[in-house]
């Protein structure tokens, strides 16, 4: 053998590396959000569009994208919902779509479209949020 192949031997990558690199990346892509989240409670009230089955729960965070509703009746992953969020007297309502699940816990919201009058009181309970941080 020359000293040339022994280099090439050097590198080499096994597959099981290579899987477990990959492994983490897909987590760490998973995990990634798109808006940060705050630590908020408000009433929610939700309706599965296709099923017609409805619950409530309580929010405990909350961002532009979505929030995660306390809840043990949760919807399947994928269910698009109407979801209604009401806090005080304010009310936010939006469309929705079940993202994650965790049985006797909650489920996991991201907003697919807020109503345009409630966008503002969105907006203004983020701000406010950011602001007390």
């Amino acid at each position: 053998m020359s000293g040339r192949t022994a280099a090439a031997v050097k590198n080499v990558i096994s597959m099981d590396e290579h899987i477990n690199k990959a492994s983490a990346r897909a987590l760490a892509v998973r995990d990634r959000r798109y808006s940060i989240r705050h630590p908020f409670a408000a009433d929610v009230a939700f309706l599965d569009l296709e099923s017609g089955a409805s619950g409530s729960g309580v929010t405990s965070d909350l961002s532009m994208g979505g929030c995660f509703v306390c809840t043990s009746k949760t919807l399947n992953i994928g269910s698009r919902t109407k979801i209604t969020l009401s806090r005080k007297d304010q009310t936010v309502e939006a469309l929705a779509v079940v993202r994650i699940v965790k049985p006797r816990i909650g489920m996991g919201i991201e907003f697919l479209d807020v109503e345009e009058k409630h966008q503002p009181t969105l907006e203004r309970w983020l701000e406010q949020l950011r602001r007390a941080r």
